[in-house]
């Protein structure tokens, strides 16, 4: 009796455990089953993971053939300046009227900054190259973006100053009495338009490319 009493105070003290029911036809344990389109997620992901490099070598590519086209454009720009040049045909011995880049300092500025921005276009196209060929890299594409947005500040800036000399060229202001000077110098206007035209669409592609580079940069985050 004394032992059947023990036995029992000994399962009153005993904590009750539940165990897993087992199914009798197979003797494993019930778990909770994953979600009905647990697999179709999965392959959702997979094909997200095939399909990232391949529309980010797109980006790179496309990046690669704006980033040369934008570099031909920023040398065109400041070879057009840099050699527009006019001498008048009326001249005297002691006197002789001519036009050059050179007179004007925003103009020098233009082709010292479009040549600095052709040659960094022109050197940055191996780490758009390094792009193609690893499309998910991050820092060489966060390189090309810092220094592709204050390229493009330069460009600006650069050819928003010219454009404002080559329009008194072409207009000239009465209140600071600039006379339009190209009504003498045709060709030098139509050499300076022409470059500063072509400056404002290397800055142009340089903001594509800045977009582009963001946008596949948020995409890898």
């Amino acid at each position: 009796m004394d032992i059947e009493k023990a036995g029992s105070r000994r399962e009153e003290e005993e904590p009750i455990v539940q165990k897993p029911k087992l199914d009798k036809g197979k003797g494993k344990a019930h778990v909770f089953a994953p979600p009905m389109n647990y697999s179709r997620i999965m392959e959702k992901h997979k094909q997200e993971k095939v399909s990232m490099p391949g529309w980010k070598r797109g980006v790179a590519i496309v990046d690669f053939v704006l980033r040369l086209i934008a570099a031909i454009t920023a040398m065109a720009a400041a070879a057009k300046m840099a050699t527009t040049e006019e001498t008048l045909p009326f001249f005297t011995q002691f006197l002789q009227f001519s036009a050059d880049y050179t007179d004007l300092p925003t103009l020098s500025s233009f082709v010292v900054v479009n040549s600095i921005v052709g040659g960094y276009l022109t050197l940055s196209l191996p780490f758009s190259i390094v792009c193609i060929l690893r499309p998910l890299a991050v820092p060489p594409r966060l390189f090309l973006v810092l220094c592709d947005t204050a390229m493009m500040g330069l460009t600006m800036i650069a050819a928003s100053a010219s454009a404002a000399i080559v329009y008194l060229a072409h207009n000239g202001n009465s209140s600071s009495n600039w006379l339009p000077v190209c009504q003498q110098f045709g060709d030098f206007c139509q050499g300076t338009s022409g470059a500063v035209v072509a400056s404002f669409i290397a800055a142009a592609l340089l903001m594509v490319l800045v977009i582009l580079s963001a946008f596949a940069l948020k995409r890898s985050t």
